[in-house]
Formats: structure tokens, C-alpha cells, sequence
């Protein structure tokens, strides 16, 4: 990966995504849309199984059931919408045309400011999901990393944060030009 860097003319961020990181990260951002898709669709009162789910669209009032429920009615479906469309973007930037496509199968992501904060949100849902299966809680907490498929969810976890992190401080960069 070429970390994102701010265009040198204000004209966005920019990043190359080796043709295996792209897929990882077109296959998880699917993943999150698909998650955002059953979260919103999701009764109001239910209490998901999913902890992935449940850190998607968290309880707004745990102490108060009817309440949260409530809350949900009325917001869950615009929030898994969008939280759907976000991922979509991310998809759609990574999968563009053919001239965006290095001849090793590298792709070469540009993004406005529109597109860099649906980024920066479906990394935070794709994250937030990976953490719930680690068992991740907190900063600072490990997981629950016993097997070659929990390892590569942890180092898919630590990864992404990386690509965030380059993603904020290219955004910041661009904004002190």
C-alpha cells in the first residue's frame, strides 16, 4: 500500500491498494454493508445475537429497554442506509475503471472529501465488527487470538487502522493547504 497523501492541487487524497489488499478490503466493506443490511432490519425491541450487530447500532438507553426501543423504531433503518452507502463508496472507489489499474492489478484510489468521510466511517464499522469477534473491548486489549483465521481478523484489524490513520492525516494535510 502507497498510504493516502493529500493531491498536491486540493484536489482530495490519494492512495494505491496492492491488488490483494483491495480485495481484502472490497470483501470487508461487503461485509459491513451486509451487516449495516441486517442491523436495520432488525425488530426494534430485538436484541441482536451479533455482537458484530450490537456495535453497529448500539443500545441508546441500556438502562431503559422501552426507551431504546424507541429510539431504535425511529432511527435504525436511516442509519443502516447510510452506513450501507458508505461501504458501497468504499467498494465502488477500490473496483474503478481499468485506467485506475496499475498493470500489476494495483489500484489507485482518489477521494474527495465526501468519499474520504464515508471511508473513514466504513473502516470504523468494519473495525467495530472485527473487534466484537476478537472480543476486542477497549485500547489496549488483545482478543481473542487462538487460531490462523482469529490472527488474520487481528491483523486485518491492526492494518485498517493504519489505512485510517493515513486517511486522517492526509485529510488534515489537505485542509492546511
Amino acid at each position: 500500500m502507497r498510504p493516502f497523501r493529500a493531491d498536491r492541487h486540493g484536489g482530495g487524497v490519494h492512495a494505491r491498494f496492492e491488488a490483494g489488499e483491495a480485495a481484502i478490503l472490497r470483501g470487508l466493506a461487503a461485509e459491513a454493508a451486509e451487516r449495516a443490511e441486517r442491523a436495520g432490519a432488525e425488530s426494534p425491541g430485538a436484541t441482536s445475537a451479533d455482537p458484530a450487530l450490537a456495535r453497529l447500532l448500539p443500545d441508546a438507553y441500556p438502562d431503559d429497554p422501552e426507551a431504546s426501543a424507541e429510539f431504535r423504531r425511529f432511527t435504525a433503518e436511516r442509519l443502516a442506509e447510510t452506513k450501507t452507502q458508505n461501504a458501497h463508496v468504499v467498494i465502488a472507489s477500490l473496483s474503478g475503471p481499468a485506467e485506475e489499474t496499475a498493470p500489476d492489478g494495483a489500484v489507485d484510489v482518489s477521494l474527495d472529501a465526501e468519499q474520504a468521510q464515508a471511508w473513514l466511517r466504513t473502516l470504523t464499522d468494519i473495525r467495530l465488527g472485527l473487534a466484537a469477534g476478537l472480543g476486542i473491548e477497549e485500547d489496549g486489549d488483545e482478543g481473542d487470538v487462538h487460531d490462523l483465521e482469529s490472527a488474520t481478523r487481528r491483523a486485518a484489524y491492526d492494518w485498517l487502522a493504519a489505512v485510517q490513520e493515513f486517511l486522517v492525516l492526509a485529510l488534515t494535510r489537505a485542509e492546511l493547504r
